[in-house]
């Protein structure tokens, strides 16, 4: 293993992390190391990335790629077919283990984007627990291991190593590394490292893991952040600071939780951003201040292509019927056309939930400028969206716009996530801030 990671760190700095993996595969396939290798991807990187690649490249050009995705009967036919590397997305492992568990033909798991089995409950980790022994060699990618706390690092360790270096369960993992912060009851939301368990942990893994920055490795491209503030008109603003009083102080501070305040922040950022679903699940327009803002920042790029990150339903119909009626054309993520038609400049304005193309997907060859119309809590998604366009391939000088509502929990968020420090405490202490405040003023 540690000679396949010493591989990869050469060949990394060289290319980006699936050809570098790809590359390593071949040799492995062709020493007879491995024989039937399985990648676990994002569906859209599953879809699209591993096989383009293997195009791109003149030394890879002879792997055959299978995609297991799709219908039951495509994945069935995939399966069959003659390949070096299957392809499957994460929502189809658990299927994949029940189907051939009783035959298992990989020896060789290439996980691509690793965090993804971050929860020890979630099935898909449950379902490749069953099958990691079957495994001559698993490597893990991901650019974001532990974004929120180190707590998320023992379900992804464990499936490269067994346990062997933290632990065979996670509660011995936290018992050992951790103490346990907001709780109710028994109920624990979140968990502080104990002094000196962060080295300790990373000593503990340094044998398998091969860490590297870009910035320190490859010549990319400047980045700008730039902050377009927004004010809300006066009867907006009001409506804000009204929701945000009653739903602050429908909560005692003994009750807040990292549940009930991700659901109230949810609410007043989507007031932020200028409209709010009802309890009929309505739409209910607030203001048009932020499709303004955007429609600012595509006139000023001036023909060039821009990439949209939007955070719910009603935000993505809402800036496709706005920039309709200011006669541009904007459109929604679908599949690998898509991609390819952005990478080649034929879509203008490409809308993009966070979380269906946060990871894995090149996207930098379409164009340089990103707009946030509406901001994530989450800092691994925050920063995967951005790596789409900020990466190795981009030839000009990535300009990331965050449209801002002043006065909302827009700041809250921004400031976190310029911090690089969003987790639940972060969200917790933002509420309860609100709670202070508004318990004050009534007095």
């Amino acid at each position: 293993m540690k000679l396949l990671a010493y591989f990869l760190t050469w060949v990394w700095v060289e290319y980006g992390k699936t050809v570098s993996t790809l590359t390593a595969v071949d040799e492995l396939l062709f020493l007879g190391e491995v024989y039937r290798v399985l990648v676990i991807a994002p569906l859209r990187v599953a879809e699209d990335t591993w096989s383009t690649e293997v195009e791109k490249w003149d030394h890879l050009k002879h792997l055959k790629i299978s995609k297991i995705i799709g219908t039951k009967s495509n994945r069935e036919r995939a399966l069959m077919a003659d390949a070096d590397i299957y392809v499957t997305n994460r929502e189809n492992v658990d299927w994949l283990v029940k189907y051939c568990f009783n035959r298992w033909p990989f020896d060789m798991c290439v996980i691509d984007e690793l965090s993804s089995f971050k929860s020890s409950k979630a099935k898909r980790f449950r379902s490749l627990k069953k099958v990691r022994l079957y495994f001559k060699r698993i490597v893990g990618l991901t650019g974001t291991p532990a974004p929120n706390s180190l707590i998320d690092l023992w379900p992804q360790v464990y499936l490269l190593d067994g346990g062997k270096r933290l632990g065979k369960t996670i509660g011995s993992y936290r018992e050992q590394y951790f103490t346990p912060g907001n709780r109710n009851q028994f109920v624990v939301y979140n968990w502080n490292l104990k002094e000196g368990a962060g080295e300790a942990i990373e000593n503990k893994i340094s044998d398998i893991c091969v860490s590297m920055k870009a910035k320190d490795y490859l010549d990319l491209p400047e980045r700008i952040d730039n902050i377009v503030e927004i004010n809300l008109p006066e009867k907006a603003k009001d409506k804000y600071k009204e929701l945000e009083k009653d739903l602050v102080l429908e909560l005692g501070k003994e009750d807040i939780t990292a549940a009930n305040a991700a659901v109230l922040t949810n609410k007043l950022l989507q007031m932020s951003n200028g409209a709010i679903y009802s309890e009929d699940k309505k739409v209910v327009k607030i203001h048009d201040e932020k499709l303004k803002a955007l429609f600012e920042i595509i006139e000023a790029a001036n023909g060039k292509p821009v990439l949209v990150f939007y955070s719910f339903k009603h935000d993505f119909d809402r800036i496709i019927n706005f920039l309709s009626s200011k006669k541009l054309k904007a459109v929604g993520l679908k599949d690998s056309a898509d991609i390819k038609r952005w990478n080649k400049g034929e879509i203008p304005i490409l809308l993009i939930h966070p979380a269906s193309a946060g990871h894995g997907l090149n996207l930098q060859y379409g164009g340089n400028i990103i707009v946030w119309f509406g901001l994530t809590w989450s800092l691994e998604l925050y920063q995967q969206a951005n790596a789409r366009l900020h990466r190795q391939g981009q030839k000009e000088t990535v300009v990331i716009n965050h449209i801002i509502a002043k006065g909302t929990v827009d700041e809250d968020v921004m400031k976190s996530l310029g911090n690089k420090k969003v987790n639940q405490n972060i969200l917790l202490e933002a509420v309860k801030a609100r709670l202070e405040k508004y318990k004050s003023e009534a007095i």
